[in-house]
């Protein structure tokens, strides 16, 4: 029997730590779709703009970085990637400097337009071929693709994504410790949420789903259902 595949785009919006990445990848990979890791191409636009010694708040000088900027993205959930100026990004970009200047790049006006620009296009490719894409951000279904098939807003408490966080970084050898992870997610939230441009927030028509007492396997399920339900899965290509 043919396996069901993803058509379509589902959105994946949240905050940090809610487990975005992970169950985007494996519900991808599960659906036959492609995978976009969103804020991984700010992430990206922040290691341009340390490696070029500007300040992150320093709205035209991270312009003119982000737009210099050579993005490639890799849209395989199993191989998901990242590159920056011909090379493999990917480490660098989770670590801590970055961590801790992501949001200030995120709110600039134009590198969002360039990255949006950019996520249209990418989204566009992969609806044509092969047809779906899990689409995982803070603006995805408010901005980048409003009207996706399913929208989900994961959450989950501050000290479950402290907790998650802290792990993660451990497992990655990324030294960390709870308190200080609990308050830089904290430190997140509000500027994420606190920006002028595409704040992070759910979708009127969002459907939320919360993490905080859900293993992996009980997000996917849920998150299978609601695709179930919606519609989007059709034969395989």
């Amino acid at each position: 029997m043919a396996q069901a595949r993803l058509r379509g785009v589902v959105a994946l919006d949240g905050p940090s730590g809610t487990g975005k990445s992970t169950v985007s990848k494996k519900l991808a990979a599960a659906l036959g779709a492609t995978y976009l890791d969103t804020g991984a191409m700010y992430r990206a636009v922040t290691l341009a703009v340390l490696r070029a010694g500007v300040d992150p708040t320093d709205a035209a000088a991270v312009t003119q970085v982000a737009r210099a900027a050579e993005l490639g993205m890799g849209t395989d959930p199993l191989a998901p990637a990242v590159r920056l100026d011909g090379a493999d990004a990917e480490p660098e970009i989770r670590g801590p400097e970055v961590t801790a200047a992501v949001s200030a790049v995120s709110a600039v006006p134009e590198v969002r337009e360039l990255l949006v620009a950019m996520q249209r296009d990418l989204i566009g490719s992969a609806i044509d071929d092969p047809g779906g894409m899990v689409v995982e951000g803070r603006d995805i279904g408010t901005v980048v693709v409003p009207d996706a098939g399913l929208k989900v807003y994961l959450t989950a408490s501050a000290d479950a994504r402290a907790a998650r966080r802290t792990a993660q970084d451990a497992s990655d050898g990324r030294g960390s410790d709870l308190r200080s992870t609990h308050a830089d997610v904290q430190r997140r939230d509000a500027l994420d949420s606190g920006r002028e441009v595409a704040p992070l927030r759910q979708a009127e028509d969002a459907v939320e789903v919360d993490t905080t007492d859900l293993d992996i396997a009980g997000v996917l399920e849920q998150l299978t259902k609601l695709v179930e339900s919606r519609g989007l899965l059709g034969g395989a290509a």
